[in-house]
């Protein structure tokens, strides 16, 4: 199975609850963090949701 770099690159401040909530499901909590996930149809949900606020590349 694939697999996905995501990487924060927007502060999280101002930011929505349920955002935050996302991000932090994928495992990002600052500025800089970077998170491997499966690339499945519940990730990508979760990216597209915060897309903004992330930086996202093949790992």
């Amino acid at each position: 199975m694939a697999k996905v770099q995501v990487k924060l690159v927007k502060s999280l401040i101002g930011s929505k609850k349920d955002q935050i909530a996302t991000a932090h499901a994928l495992g990002l909590h600052k500025i800089g963090d970077v998170s491997v996930q499966p690339e499945n149809p519940q990730t990508l949900g979760k990216v597209k949701k915060i897309s903004h606020l992330i930086q996202v590349s093949e790992a």
